[in-house]
């Protein structure tokens, strides 16, 4: 609960810190699998960025995250429900054609992440997408009081060759856009091919 306890108490700084950060180059390879229409769900949405550049561009949207403060914030900035629950609660079954999970997964137990991507698998129609993206390394670690699962190339391979119902449609490294971060991201497209 440490995680959960910053972003209640940072939810303002976390939120000015992230609210301008370009998107655009992530939400290409995720949308464009996508239908015009397609019914997305911003698992860990923060202060609601992504979810409201997904409504503003014609997308139906649902989104849900485990702090309070940034699901006050969500709701204010979007105009949509946002779920206060955990996403290892996710329990919705063949709803979503995408869900988006940027830098939220990185706060999930190591060892609770095949559970987690189940669930999310579950809560996908038939050749539906998922973004997620981790914070590169190896490492379990604490940070400023929260807590990171970091993630490179080799762990996700072994992570995702558990699943016999889904493809890797891409996995990139980026740069963080915020200014002033150098840190490099591990960003991962899958698609769920069976039922």
């Amino acid at each position: 609960m440490k995680t959960i306890d910053y972003y209640n108490t940072h939810a303002d700084h976390f939120a000015e810190s992230t609210f301008n950060v370009d998107m655009e180059s992530l939400y290409q390879p995720f949308l464009q699998l996508l239908s015009p229409n397609a019914r997305i769900l911003d698992l860990g949405c923060g202060s609601g960025r992504d979810s409201l550049g997904f409504k503003n561009k014609g997308y139906q949207v649902e989104a849900m995250d485990y702090s309070e403060e940034l699901v006050k914030k969500a709701i204010i900035l979007t105009g949509i429900k946002v779920k206060y629950q955990s996403f290892y609660d996710l329990n919705e079954v063949e709803h979503y054609d995408g869900i988006w999970a940027c830098a939220s997964l990185l706060h999930c137990d190591r060892n609770r992440l095949v559970d987690v991507i189940q669930r999310m698998l579950k809560a996908l129609r038939l050749y539906g997408v998922i973004y997620m993206s981790f914070k590169y390394g190896d490492q379990d670690r604490e940070k400023d009081g929260r807590y990171f699962t970091d993630l490179n190339e080799a762990q996700a391979d072994r992570l995702l060759n558990g699943f016999n119902n889904l493809t890797l449609i891409q996995q990139w490294i980026t740069v963080d856009k915020r200014p002033s971060r150098t840190e490099e991201w591990l960003n991962i497209l899958i698609q769920k091919n069976k039922l």
